[in-house]
């Protein structure tokens, strides 16, 4: 069976996520432009985030979500995270995540994930319905959703709050057979 880690585009593939790799994540954890999107509360010291990067291995291990490593091929660089998680097993659906380092944005990268872990989750694991909430402001991640069939479901008003703020959240789904 194809594994989330295993998991190969043109330009990117994934792996599993490593203690090894907090400081590529802190480098877009730390970051106000990134943070201020992502619902993850802003990293300012390095062991911060490589105490998230452990409850993110913790939560793998318990079987409630999966996360991955972007990276991109040509560099063998991590760019990024992708995480599947709330799963609801009754419905047959789940939430899908994505972050990357601000250096990658507007480069096809993060449509280019979407795509991979969409086709993952409806080929792999069989599910019915994907789901992703995106803060208001994230044109870009919307835009990167709708590329891959993603259709907007709804807004959450004052759903997020981040960095002393209230934030709408955009609710975008997929089923599988549409896109």
């Amino acid at each position: 069976m194809l594994s989330f880690h295993a998991l190969e585009g043109d330009r990117i593939r994934l792996r599993p996520l490593a203690v090894e790799d907090a400081p590529a994540v802190h480098d877009y954890a730390s970051d106000e432009q990134v943070s201020r999107f992502i619902g993850w509360r802003l990293m300012s010291r390095p062991e911060e985030t490589a105490a998230f990067v452990d409850t993110m291995l913790q939560r793998e291990a318990a079987g409630t979500h999966r996360y991955a490593s972007i990276v991109e091929k040509s560099t063998q660089t991590v760019i990024g995270t992708a995480m599947l998680f709330n799963f609801d097993q009754e419905a047959n659906r789940a939430e899908l995540g994505y972050v990357l380092h601000r250096g990658y944005w507007g480069k096809g990268y993060g449509t280019e994930c979407v795509a991979l872990a969409t086709g993952f989750a409806f080929d792999v694991l069989k599910l019915h319905k994907l789901q992703a909430s995106v803060v208001d402001a994230n044109v870009g991640s919307a835009r990167v959703l709708e590329k891959n069939g993603y259709r907007l479901e709804g807004r959450l008003t004052d759903h997020y709050y981040l960095e002393g703020r209230y934030l709408d959240a955009l609710l975008f789904g997929r089923i599988q057979d549409q896109g």
